[in-house]
């Protein structure tokens, strides 16, 4: 089985904002661990996954193009394998996964979800979420605006009839949680789990790190917080994974984001070494 031919599906730059090498680092060095164990990668751009027929029956990819989803979405319903599974990658678009991750009762911030054409005070009602964090709905962050930091209901306003300007039509507003920020990395279903504090290490894709400000080192159980990303993977479908949680002053838990094969950065050799094991151990499970 080690004569098999994998298709290694990179991400388009569009959707590594300011982390383009680090997300190309990660997924080459996974190629060179599957590379060195036998396989053989065959590396596509998303462009030319979406243009021809690629013959591969196993995919490895960090995708992001919504038609490229579909796409791996329609191989996988014909018997190919992927990871990470095109039905994840879009339960990790952000309307999708905060639906998901509340009614699996994942640890969240309280959330509403909404048309920007609509009358936020018609959702706010009995809803005390100031200050809060506005975020598009329909995709991941890819511009610094995006995601953004609201203090009063006015600028809550204006914020979301800006989005409706730029033609986001759904927005989820989360509540603003005050404690540490901490981001993890992991790979479902090993013992592999990684986290730091991101302010600390000056890891950022866009500076919102600085909102929570330099963490204070509330104790925290790292066994509840594998818990918690075990749960919020499981129900999202994904296998190599990321995000960011945070700690409140009690020590509680809550994620605030979950992406689909992230940079790990910090971490690199040994989360590529474990990616790949756990793509060789998915393809044996698949014989």
């Amino acid at each position: 089985m080690k004569s098999l031919v994998i298709a290694g599906i990179q991400r388009s730059a569009l959707y590594s904002p300011n982390h383009v090498g680090n997300d190309a680092a990660i997924f080459s060095a996974t190629a060179d661990w599957l590379n060195n164990a036998g396989y053989k990668v065959k590396m596509y751009t998303e462009q030319e996954f979406l243009a021809g027929g690629i013959q591969e029956k196993v995919i490895v990819t960090m995708l992001r193009n919504a038609q490229a989803v579909h796409r791996l979405q329609e191989l996988e319903k014909e018997g190919c394998v992927a990871v990470n599974s095109g039905f994840g990658i879009e339960n990790c678009t952000r309307e999708r996964m905060t639906k998901l991750l509340m009614d699996h009762d994942v640890p969240h911030p309280d959330s509403i979800i909404m048309d920007t054409h609509e009358d936020v005070d018609t959702y706010l009602k009995g809803k005390q979420l100031m200050p809060c964090w506005v975020k598009r709905g329909d995709f991941h962050a890819i511009h610094r605006e995006d995601v953004t930091y609201v203090r009063k209901d006015d600028e809550l306003r204006e914020i979301i009839a800006e989005y409706a300007l730029r033609g986001i039509n759904r927005v989820v507003i989360n509540e603003h949680l005050c404690g540490d920020l901490v981001k993890f990395y992991g790979v479902a279903g090993t013992n592999f789990f990684h986290w730091f504090y991101p302010f600390n290490e000056n890891h950022s894709k866009f500076g919102h790190e600085e909102i929570n400000g330099h963490p204070e080192g509330i104790p925290f159980s790292l066994d509840r917080l594998r818990e918690i990303c075990n749960q919020a993977a499981g129900v999202l479908k994904i296998v190599v994974y990321g995000g960011d949680c945070i700690v409140s002053p009690d020590g509680s838990i809550r994620i605030i984001d979950f992406n689909d094969w992230p940079s790990f950065a910090p971490c690199r050799v040994e989360a590529s070494r474990e990616i790949a094991k756990k793509i060789i151990q998915i393809i044996n499970e698949h014989k």
